[in-house]
C-alpha cells in the first residue's frame, strides 16, 4: 500500500492528489527546461498517468507544448507554478517535485542533460547557506 501525496500551486487555486508511487525522479538541467522553469534546472518525478485526482482547479490547468519536439511545460494559469502533465515522450504523469505538500519517498536518482547545465550551476552549489535573506 502506498501513502498519498498532496500537491498544490502558489496561490492554492489547483490541488491535487496521488499516490506516492514513482518509477524515477531525475533532475534535468537541459535548456529547454531551463527556459520553463528560470531556474538551473527542473526536479521531475514520473508516475503512471492516471496517477493523480484533482481536488480543484484542473480547469485552470494550461499546457505549453515546444513546437517540433516532445518537451512540454504545464502550470498554473492563475500564479504560473509548474503543475503536472502527461509525457507526450513517454505518456507517464510529469510531477514538478515543487509542487508537491511533502516530499515523496523517492528522491532524486540522477541529473540528465548535465552537459547543458547553467554555467553558474555548480559555483552556486558551493555558495553560502543562509536561513533567511542575508542582510
Amino acid at each position: 500500500m502506498t501513502n498519498k501525496l498532496t500537491g498544490s500551486c502558489l496561490c492554492g487555486k489547483m490541488a491535487f492528489e496521488l499516490e506516492d508511487a514513482f518509477d524515477e525522479f531525475h533532475l534535468c538541467h537541459c535548456q529547454q527546461c531551463q527556459k520553463a522553469s528560470g531556474s538551473a534546472h527542473v526536479a521531475h518525478l514520473f508516475t503512471a498517468a492516471n496517477n493523480i485526482n484533482w481536488l480543484q482547479g484542473e480547469e485552470l490547468l494550461a499546457q505549453y507544448n515546444v513546437s517540433g519536439r516532445a518537451i512540454s511545460n504545464a502550470f498554473c494559469q492563475s500564479c504560473g507554478s509548474p503543475m503536472p502533465y502527461v509525457s507526450l515522450a513517454s505518456g507517464k504523469l510529469v510531477v514538478p517535485a515543487g509542487a508537491l505538500d511533502k516530499a515523496s519517498s523517492l528522491t532524486a536518482q540522477d541529473h540528465i542533460f548535465y552537459d547543458e547545465k547553467a554555467d553558474w550551476y555548480e559555483a552556486g552549489v558551493d555558495a553560502p547557506k543562509f536561513k533567511h535573506f542575508p542582510k
